[in-house]
């Protein structure tokens, strides 16, 4: 802008305008993943211990696998959440619910190609994943509810 006039310069390139939907679901996803990470990591490894006491190496494989499987999982929905953030809002509900179904889907086929394989418990797989999925999802719940956040965002 010119001092004198305060007119838009052709000559300055224009500042990118700022999404706010975009800002605030990314702040979201960033206080999902702050208030999650650590309740996750203690599931997996409470898994991983109770598992390997109760069966021994097989259920501590099985274990480490469904919480691996269920961490990622879960660490897929909040890179989804930066990816879609600033896409129009309608969009980004699409890909959540999208995202969702294919996480499930996806869980679904990891237990039934991993169920017959003698090392892992299966047991111990399904009840870590369960368990470390639930956590997650609860700790995002706490997460949106203490994140100071407008859930209606006012069209510019």
């Amino acid at each position: 802008m010119s001092e004198a006039t305060d007119t838009p310069n052709p000559a300055e390139p224009a500042e990118p305008a700022v999404n706010p939907h975009a800002e605030i679901v990314r702040r979201l996803a960033a206080a999902m993943l702050r208030t999650a990470l650590w309740p996750g990591v203690a599931t997996v490894a409470i898994g991983a211990v109770v598992a390997t006491v109760l069966v021994g190496v097989p259920g501590l494989v099985g274990a480490l696998i469904g919480g691996v499987v269920a961490f990622a999982s879960s660490l897929l929905t909040i890179w989804l959440m930066r990816f879609t953030g600033g896409m129009s809002p309608h969009f980004v509900m699409v890909a959540a619910l999208g995202g969702y179904v294919g996480k499930m889907i996806v869980l679904l086929v990891v237990m039934t190609l991993l169920g017959g394989v003698e090392a892992i418990h299966r047991e111990s797989l399904a009840f870590t994943m369960l368990a470390t999925v639930m956590v997650w999802a609860g700790a995002e719940v706490v997460a949106f509810k203490r994140t100071k956040i407008p859930t209606i965002v006012p069209g510019s």
